[in-house]
């Protein structure tokens, strides 16, 4: 159903499961376990996997902590996007990796929720996508102090949300990785 012509292809985006953002956000054992689930189900399916990892002041490229967690492997053919801002669009080369590989549907999971998983969420859906969220495949870290609600309650209302997201001739929505069909 994407708005994109000629785009019958599925990506799995696996975005910013990275050591240091890892490190902080709730449940991360178990979202690692089901991303590695998707990867490895995309990968049976012949499913192209984009993995994109964030930099920042916080998050220095090249450093210890932004590197992938060691549980998932990017093999050489996936490719890497590299991106400064929280939509994994702008300005990356995201939607010319896509566009070449002739991909209108996303599977999304990854981190973190309240910032660069909603905000790619949104970019992709606003940019023609078909863009499914992987309810129990992202996670966030405690930003209670900042006045944000319960790492829990943020990925719950996230779910919630997505799964009533529509936009003209595309869909939108939320999936168990269980229940995954690329």
């Amino acid at each position: 159903m994407t708005t994109l012509p000629g785009r019958p292809n599925t990506a799995l985006l696996v975005v910013d499961v990275q050591i240091d953002v890892m490190a902080s956000s709730i449940g991360s054992e178990a979202i690692i376990a089901n991303i590695v689930r998707l990867v490895d189900k995309a990968r049976a399916q012949d499913v192209r996997v984009v993995w994109v990892q964030h930099s920042s002041d916080q998050l220095p490229r090249g450093s210890a902590g932004w590197e992938y967690v060691p549980e998932l492997v990017r093999h050489a053919s996936e490719p890497l996007v590299h991106k400064t801002y929280g939509d994994a669009f702008e300005d990356t080369e995201l939607e010319s990796i896509l566009a070449e590989a002739a991909v209108g549907r996303l599977i999304v999971a990854g981190a973190q929720t309240d910032q660069c998983i909603r905000s790619t969420l949104h970019g992709a859906l606003a940019r023609g996508y078909d863009t499914i969220l992987v309810s129990d495949a992202h996670t966030t870290e405690d930003l209670t102090e900042w006045g944000a609600p319960a790492p829990a309650e943020v990925v719950s209302h996230t779910n919630l949300y997505w799964s009533f997201q529509t936009a003209p001739g595309r869909e939108a929505g939320t999936i168990d990785t269980e229940s995954v069909v690329f």
